[in-house]
This record gives C-alpha cells, sequence and structure tokens, in this order.
C-alpha cells in the first residue's frame, strides 16, 4: 500500500521477525513473569537520574517543553500506570463465572507497532511498553526524528533492565536511524496492531494500513466556568495544567468560557495566578505570529513565557506572568485562536448563561478537538451531567485541571495513559483512555447453563 525501497523494507522485517521470536522465548511466561517485565520498563525511567537525563535530552533536542515538568511527567504517568497494571490479570485465565457458563482467558495480540510524538519522546514509548509487555507482547517504537535520540536512550535503559530479570531484549526495539515516515507506514501495515499518538496525518496512515488500528484524536479543550464555581480554584488549577511542560499537552485547556456575571471576577482570578490580559492589538499580533499559512508556527509551541514575548517582539515580561490571555468572540477559521494551539495562550470568552457557555464549548469542538474532552468548575451537580449527556466527548472533567486529570489521575478513575481516544466523531477506534485492555485479545469458554427461553409475546407486545 505505502511505497518503501526494499532495503528498508528488509531493516523493518528483520526487527519484526525479531521481535515474533522475543514473544515465542516468553510464551511460557506467567502473570508474575510478566509483572516483573512491566516493572522493569517502569523501572527504566522511574529512576531519579535516568527521568532527568532522558528530560534533558527530549528539551535539548525537540525544543519543547521544559526539564522539571517533564521529569515529572516520566515519573508520574510511570507511577500511575504501574499502580493501574498491577491489578491487572492480562495473562492466562482472568474469570470463571460457572452460573453464566463463561471462563475468560487472555492471550497476546501480537507485535505492537507504536508511533510516537515529539512531545512526549520517552513517556509515551514507556507507557505503551508496559501495557504491551503486560499481555506478553513486543513492541517497535516508530518515533519522531525530533525525538529519536531520547527513544534510543529510553531502548538501552530498557534492554539494561531486561537483561537484569532475564527477559529478551528484542522485545522492545526502536526503528533504525535514519527515521522517516516510509519506514514507519511500513512498519504498521507489517505488525499485528498499530498505536499512533500525535500527529493527525500519522493517524490517518495508521487506518490506511489494513492493520488493526489505535488511532487518537486532536485535542482542543474547552472548559465552561459557571457563577457558582469558586474562581481562584478554578484559575489556579488552569494555571497548573496549562503550563505544565509549557501547553504541550493535548488536554491542556485551549479556551475558558466564563459566565457573563463573574467574568470580570474571573479575569481577576486568572490575573492573580500570573494570566496576562493582551489588548486587542497585542491579541492580533499574537494571531499573526501563532498562525501563519493556516498552520500553527511550530516556533511557538511549547515555548516559555519569555520566549513568547520575544517572537512577538514584545518587552520581556515581568516575572509574575505566566500565560497569555487573548480574549474572543468568534470561532472558526476566521478566528484561529479559537484552536489547538500547543503554547502558553489561552483564549477567553463571556457566556450569558450556561446554556450558552455549553453552545460555545461544542462550536469550538466542532471546529477543532471533537470528540476529545471538555472541562467545567460549577458547584452545580445538575450541570456535569447535563454536558456529559450532551456533549460529543469521550471525557467531561469536573472541577479539575484538565492535563493532570485527562490522562489519568491519582484523584479520579481514569486510567493512566498519554494517549486519549476520541470516538468516531474524530475517527478513532475507541473513546477511552487507552489502557492495557487495548493490548490483548480475549477466548471465551462457553458452556450450557439453564437459561429460559424469551417469551414472544411478551417482547413483541404493542405489536400484535
Amino acid at each position: 500500500m505505502f511505497d518503501i525501497d526494499e532495503k528498508d523494507a528488509a531493516i523493518v522485517d528483520g526487527i519484526v521477525a525479531a521481535a515474533r521470536s522475543a514473544m515465542t522465548e516468553i510464551s511460557h511466561y506467567s502473570q508474575e513473569d510478566a509483572d516483573r517485565m512491566v516493572k522493569a520498563v517502569a523501572w527504566a525511567i522511574y529512576r531519579d537520574d535516568r527521568a532527568l537525563e532522558l528530560a534533558e535530552m527530549a528539551v535539548e533536542d525537540t525544543g519543547l517543553g521544559n526539564v522539571p515538568d517533564k521529569i515529572t511527567k516520566n515519573k508520574r504517568k510511570t507511577l500511575g500506570a504501574l499502580n493501574d497494571l498491577m491489578k491487572e490479570i492480562t495473562v492466562g485465565q482472568q474469570s470463571h463465572e460457572p452460573e453464566l457458563g463463561l471462563t475468560t482467558y487472555a492471550k497476546p495480540v501480537g507485535v505492537v507497532g507504536t508511533m510516537t510524538p515529539s512531545t512526549n519522546p520517552a513517556a509515551t514509548p514507556v507507557n505503551q511498553a508496559m501495557m504491551a509487555l503486560k499481555c506478553k507482547n513486543a513492541i517497535i517504537i516508530s518515533p519522531s526524528p525530533a525525538g529519536a535520540r531520547t527513544a534510543y536512550r529510553v531502548r538501552d535503559f530498557i534492554h539494561a533492565e531486561l537483561d537484569r530479570i532475564g527477559a529478551p531484549r528484542d522485545l522492545f526495539q526502536v526503528i533504525p536511524q535514519p527515521i522517516n515516515k516510509k519506514k514507519a507506514q511500513y512498519l504498521a501495515q507489517v505488525v499485528d496492531l498499530i498505536i499512533v499518538t500525535g500527529d493527525q496525518t500519522n493517524v490517518r496512515d495508521g487506518y490506511r494500513s489494513g492493520t488493526p488500528c489505535i488511532g487518537v484524536g486532536k485535542g482542543n479543550v474547552p472548559v465552561i466556568i459557571d457563577k457558582s464555581a469558586d474562581l481562584k480554584d478554578a484559575a489556579q488549577k488552569i494555571l497548573l495544567s496549562k503550563c505544565f511542560d509549557n501547553a504541550t499537552s493535548c488536554s491542556s485547556e485551549n479556551a475558558a468560557i466564563a459566565h457573563s456575571d463573574i467574568y470580570d471576577g474571573f479575569v481577576d482570578a486568572l490575573r492573580g495566578v500570573g494570566g496576562y490580559v493582551c489588548s486587542p492589538e497585542q491579541v492580533a499580533e499574537v494571531e499573526a505570529g501563532l498562525f501563519q499559512g493556516g498552520n500553527i508556527n511550530r516556533h511557538f509551541v511549547g515555548q516559555s513565557i519569555d520566549k513568547l514575548f520575544a517572537l512577538l517582539g514584545w518587552p520581556a515580561p515581568s516575572e509574575d506572568v505566566r500565560f497569555l490571555i487573548v480574549p474572543q468572540d468568534s470561532v472558526g477559521a476566521d478566528s484561529p485562536l479559537s484552536g489547538e494551539k500547543l503554547s502558553l495562550i489561552l483564549s477567553l470568552y463571556k457566556a450569558d448563561d450556561f446554556e450558552a457557555a455549553k453552545a460555545k464549548a461544542f462550536e469550538i469542538l466542532d471546529y477543532e478537538g471533537i470528540g476529545h474532552s471538555v472541562g467545567i468548575h460549577t458547584t452545580d451537580p445538575s450541570q456535569p451531567e447535563d454536558l456529559a449527556a450532551s456533549a460529543s466527548v469521550a471525557r467531561v472533567l469536573v472541577n479539575q485541571a484538565h492535563t493532570f486529570g485527562n490522562g489519568g489521575g491519582f484523584n479520579n478513575s481514569l486510567p493512566f495513559t498519554l494517549s486519549m481516544g476520541c470516538g468516531t466523531w474524530a475517527g478513532n477506534s475507541i473513546s477511552e483512555n487507552l489502557s492495557v485492555k487495548n493490548f490483548y485479545n480475549v477466548t471465551k469458554l462457553v458452556r450450557t447453563i439453564d437459561k429460559p427461553e424469551p417469551d414472544p409475546e411478551q417482547l413483541f407486545s404493542g405489536f400484535e
């Protein structure tokens, strides 16, 4: 389907064959053995010196985000995922329910290929590798070119830990240099499952490959600030979420929609945590700088606030400024600041009531980010239920810092992940957080049970 020269095809075929051989070597592994591999992969990035080295390398090579937050991401996501995974049965018999006549067995899906983004060149491969090896699969990483050196260093650390427990190294491999699109496309064709996180062109390629694919959608999170909200709490959570790793997360808030009754108070609360409210002239300058030729200017993505001010040609900001606020009225192609920005820039809208705020959030999502998520800050328990019942998204977060809650949190029940499915709304095969259940097949042993046959007269009642 995709063109590739024979030499590159042979390279990819070789590492896939090695992965299959490694899976054969561990075919006898128990759940305990699989769990030991998961812990080995987790320790490969969680150890303090390695988390630091990988964070520094990622920022140096990609120019995205910042070292302290990447350390936090490398450790927090790994710890959360490890905690989730240790609770799961993924090898052999999962359940036995005599009353239903069902016994369930988990089986590997095979060799997993994954395309990983430059925003998380260490955390994403490790997160997915933990899930894959938990189910006795092998995994092959196709990193972004900018994040390749980090991915190879991750490989070195994982191989060292696999050696320590006597597991085969080829369970975790990285496509060799040079990294290119054709190798990634061919990998997608020859593995058993392909997972694509990040660039939407790559997601479409994954689905076109003919291989079962899990691709994730684009983020552009709007968050509603109701008149009943705790404004200081909402502003503080938006600050923490928006500024984490310089807004490289797809779950970072991109727009806030505040009730008109508390709009001014909310603006004051945002100023109080470091928000810089742009004048109309400055909003125009931000739009012109951030969007060029209809696309995001990559020089703005994942940069510090000092760098943003320099790129805009503005005097250096005061020390208390953390992010930009760009007031907006409209949504769509003619208002590109209503879309995903991947930078320390928050669009701000005003709505006269909850219904208007909800309509504005849906308008934003319809323009960009459909299926991903939406947030709300409120003390009215009916509003989140209304929002969840009507929104075309996979996740609705209530009174949370979106970046920390959307991919799994220690204070919510979502599984820890760096890949969020957005359902058929965004052309995805899943509408949930990528989790370990996406990495195993299920066999059901089915026995007969005493079960009454349905009564046709009862089922067709009213249709006589």
